[in-house]
Parts: C-alpha cells; structure tokens; sequence
C-alpha cells in the first residue's frame, strides 16, 4: 500500500484532490517577473520586498520614506516604497537595485560608477542612491550639481562628493 493511502492522505487515483480557486491578488512585475501579493493590500511595498520576495537592497529610511534609501523604481520613475501600499500597484513594473543589472548580469553604467568612483561608503544608503541615480538620468541625461543635489538621498558617511562624481561619469558613458 503507498505510503499516502495509508497515512489516509488525498491521492489523484482516489479523486479527492479539489484544487483551490486562483486567489485574488494584486499582479505587479518586480525585476522582470511576475509576482501575485494575496495579502493585506495597504502593507508598504517596501515590506513586501523585503519580508515576502527576500529582496533586501531596498532599505528602511524611517516611517516616512525620508532619506531615500527606500527608493525603488515603479514604471521607470523613483517612489517611495514605504509610501507606496500593495493596492496602488495592480499592474505596474517595480524595479529595486537587485534588477538594475542587465540579464547577461553587466551592471547598469551608475554601478559600476559607483564602483570607480569609490562612492559606497557602509553602503547602508546606495541602493537608493543608485535609483535615484537612474531616475535622474533617465530625465536629465547631462545632470548639473544642481540636479544631483535635490536628490532626496541622504549620506551620513560623507559620500556625496563621490557619488555626484559617480552620476556624472555614468551620463558620460551613457551619452
């Protein structure tokens, strides 16, 4: 006798498998795969990162998304993920530092800035350096001091010479 019939376990030769109904969920894209999130739709994104899909670039900054080390990119555009709750976003395409790479795995040209220009210092806050990094670019691609100073990113290591730096040298490779 198979050891499922005799612990009186469900087995497909005895027709007692009722598959469950698809749950309904919010359906979002996170570094190019397909995820569904069946839980509390107003959880911050940021948690359902970190907490469901283990993908812990993405930092905690404080209640409020100050400092910006919880900046993802959601549809191409930087956002706050502890602002952002599951329900607003049915449908969109999330990218965390984890999928800046390329699928061939080259990083993106402000990675590998940031690796030349030295510009990770405890590396607490360059996860969300680098997405706002990419979000400027993709709006200025010739980015000015100006421009790189109203970055909502802090740095409490000092790093910000080197990362301007690092933003600059990747609008030249990209250019």
């Amino acid at each position: 006798m198979p050891q499922a019939q005799a612990q009186g376990l469900p087995t497909a030769t005895t027709g007692d498998i009722t598959p469950e109904p698809v749950r309904e969920g919010i359906d979002l894209i996170v570094n190019g795969e397909r995820f569904r999130h069946t839980g509390d739709p107003l959880m911050p994104l940021l948690w359902y990162l970190r907490d469901v899909l283990r993908l812990t670039g993405t930092k905690p900054g404080g209640a409020h998304g100050e400092g910006g080390s919880d900046l993802v990119l959601v549809d191409g555009k930087a956002a706050s993920a502890i602002k952002r709750p599951m329900a607003r976003l049915a449908g969109t395409r999330v990218t965390t530092v984890e999928g800046l790479a390329g699928d061939d795995g080259r990083l993106h040209p402000l990675q590998q800035a940031f690796i030349d220009e030295d510009a990770i210092g405890c590396g607490y806050c360059t996860a969300g350096w680098l997405i706002a990094g990419v979000d400027l670019l993709a709006r200025k691609p010739k980015p000015t001091d100006e421009d790189i100073d109203q970055l909502p990113n802090l740095c409490r290591c000092g790093c910000q010479t080197r990362v301007r730096r690092a933003i600059k040298r990747a609008a030249g490779v990209q250019a």
